[in-house]
């Protein structure tokens, strides 16, 4: 499997008002930065979620940030989709349990999509 990667450029913060002034309601006034991708080590495993109510560049830092902050978690990829259901990919060590994953989603203030 080849690993395409995009740079999305998340280094924008949130307006002084609060929030992303997307009116997405993501995060409202949280600080959050992308760390940087890592490489996945030859022991990754890689989860596919689902994610609903997702809107901005702000709800991807917000989501990446939760995920990452989990042992294990080497890399976040986020397909966008404005409104509709948003793809997020993750590789790890495998450390992280499903119930972690959903539950740093819920964190982030976004629900996995049946």
């Amino acid at each position: 499997m080849t690993e395409q990667r995009i740079d999305l450029g998340l280094t924008a913060t949130a307006p002084a008002s609060g929030g992303c002034g997307d009116g997405c309601g993501c995060g409202a006034g949280r600080a959050a930065s992308t760390p940087a991708a890592q490489s996945p080590t030859a022991q990754t495993a890689t989860s596919e979620l689902r994610v609903e109510g997702m809107t901005c560049a702000h709800c991807v830092r917000a989501v990446t940030e939760e995920l990452t902050a989990l042992d294990g978690v080497e890399v976040v990829d986020v397909e966008l989709h404005d409104g509709g259901v948003s793809v997020v990919r993750i590789a790890s060590s495998g450390t992280a349990s499903d119930d972690d994953l959903a539950a740093a989603i819920g964190e982030a203030g976004y629900t996995l999509a049946r």
